[in-house]
């Protein structure tokens, strides 16, 4: 790449070949970017330099920092990671860390001294850790003292393990002390990548997706300025993993680069969380349809008047759970399908915008559309694959997958979708839960839906089942609320409640109980589990 400031150039290399990549667009002025960029520097010196430095910029448990605050400790830890572990740009940094100002100070950092992001889940255990490593060749890990278990464990099966330093203790604070209290940010070009944040999961093997500088601040110039509205006076809070990008642009990204306040707050509860929009007068929450729908009925416990805006993404949204949110609270959710890949959200709706049940439109900067499994594009109300394009778009980390992401310049989200004569786009299924059950289509997400509309249901994954006859059957794992039992009786009152709500056909042939279902740390559903169990249980039965 020519102009790279990376002296390490791994990850520039390892981008697909052009061809291979999504078409770009950069349709909004403000997408129009220099080719020398650091996005770090532009969310922190330049909001500094505009006045900002005296403004809160980040809340955690026991600290409070400013811009300037929060500028400082960025530069004394890329100074110290140039100087103690000998990096070089271009070099890739694990970060390893929970919700808290010190873990945004470190990603801040590694981009600002030109190195590359490999933001992991608090959660992943040593296995999965080395796959990533292994995979991104990391160089260097900044890892919270209280998660250093699992890292020592992975990085003890691996050849030649990275060097680590350990965060939020005593001699990392003496560390930060002993550098200087400014860093010049390395003067990285725009599409030098600077994030490989990879897939959470629900898949099976991760993906290493590659942005750029550049894509930090398109994301944070698309969303969050023509859909959210965010803007100085604005105070961020929610759950999202700062290492799942839902969360690292909600809760980080987002607010710095319209002047705003973010709270970080580690583990947090559904009423922990209501606790803390309160006591922080939060005014935009981002979190799962999961946590809201157990926010609901302890939201009149607390304070919300402040809550002005609640955005949910990660996975669908049930429309009884918008439903419920909106009566328990008084505002309307504003939907949003992003992706890894894409880094954030493209399709949303917000206030009179908003029609329930309907993921929204494309946001500015962004277009879609409907492709049939040629690649054509489909008209209205026909359900086939949703396709994106934007200044955003997949780029995989060597690996022959990129090849099924694009066609046609447009990125491939995995997902069916049908659009309405609006111009709405409405969630059908991710393309691996769509059931086809006796020559019929049924969305898993549908029929999930509708149980959830039982007052005996708490929570449920819907999948397909391989069946001789039919193909494949539907079969609903279900968690139940305290004080309903599992049994045939149970069994039979769900399987009538959803052939009166949805198409008879629809309903689910088996029900499997559970007292939990398998979920990622950002709370989407592991379906690919789900199926496997499936696969067990026609198997042994």
């Amino acid at each position: 790449m020519n102009g790279t400031a990376y002296l390490d150039t791994f990850a520039n290399d390892n981008l697909p070949p052009r061809e291979q990549w999504p078409e770009l667009i950069f349709e909004l002025d403000a997408l129009h970017y220099p080719e020398r960029l650091n996005c770090a520097a532009e969310l922190l010196d330049a909001m500094v330099a505009h006045g900002q430095g005296a403004s809160v910029a980040i809340r955690g448990a026991a600290v409070t920092w400013t811009y300037a605050e929060l500028s400082e400790k960025v530069d004394r830890i890329a100074g110290l990671l140039k100087a103690e572990l000998q990096l070089v740009p271009g070099n890739r940094v694990l970060l390893r860390g929970a919700n808290n100002p010190m873990m945004a100070a470190c990603v801040l950092a590694v981009w600002k001294a030109g190195y590359v992001a490999v933001p992991t889940m608090p959660l992943l255990r040593a296995k999965e850790l080395g796959t990533i490593m292994e995979l991104a060749r990391v160089d260097a890990v900044l890892c919270a003292a209280d998660l250093r278990e699992e890292l020592d464990l992975a990085c003890d099966a691996l050849d030649a393990p990275p060097r680590v330093l350990s965060f939020n203790e005593g001699a990392f604070d003496a560390q930060l002390a002993a550098m200087p209290a400014r860093f010049e940010a390395v003067d990285t070009a725009a599409e030098d990548v600077c994030l490989l944040s990879f897939t959470s999961g629900t898949t099976g093997r991760p993906k290493g997706t590659m942005h750029f500088h550049r894509d930090v601040l398109a994301i944070c110039d698309c969303f969050p300025r023509s859909t959210l509205g965010a803007t100085e006076n604005d105070v961020f809070v929610g759950t999202p993993p700062l290492a799942f990008t839902f969360g690292l642009g909600g809760l980080l990204l987002f607010p710095l680069r319209v002047g705003a306040s973010t709270v970080l707050l580690e583990k947090l509860t559904p009423d922990a969380l209501l606790a803390a929009i309160a006591q922080y007068r939060a005014t935009v929450c981002f979190t799962a349809p999961t946590f809201y729908r157990q926010m609901t009925p302890l939201a009149a416990n607390h304070d919300l008047s402040s809550l002005t805006r609640t955005v949910s993404a990660g996975e669908a949204l049930p429309l009884q759970t918008r439903q419920a949110w909106q009566e328990a609270t008084g505002l309307a959710m504003i939907d949003g399908i992003g992706s890894t890949e894409m880094l954030h959200i493209f399709i949303s709706a917000a206030g009179d915008a908003i029609r329930p049940g309907a993921t929204g439109r494309p946001i500015p900067g962004y277009r879609a559309c409907i492709l049939d499994d040629d690649g054509h594009p489909l008209g209205a109300n026909v359900v086939g694959r949703l396709a994106v394009k934007g200044p955003t778009g997949c780029r995989y980390l060597a690996d022959p997958r990129q090849l099924d992401a694009v066609c046609n310049g447009w990125t491939l989200t995995g997902d069916a979708y049908r659009m309405d004569d609006d111009g709405y786009y409405w969630y059908q299924a991710r393309l691996d839960d769509m059931i086809i059950s006796a020559g019929y289509n049924i969305a898993g997400p549908e029929v999930e839906d509708a149980l959830l509309q039982h007052p005996a249901v708490a929570e449920c994954g819907v999948v397909g089942a391989p069946d001789p006859e039919r193909g494949q059957l539907v079969l609903a794992y279900v968690v139940l609320r305290p004080g309903h039992e599992a049994g045939p009786g149970m069994t039979k009152t769900l399987q009538d409640y959803v052939k009166q709500t949805i198409a008879p056909y629809k309903y689910p042939r088996r029900i499997a109980f559970r007292s939990a279902l398998p979920r990622t740390e950002t709370g989407k559903l592991q379906r690919f589990k789900l199926r496997q169990e499936a696969r067990q249980i026609v198997e042994t039965s």
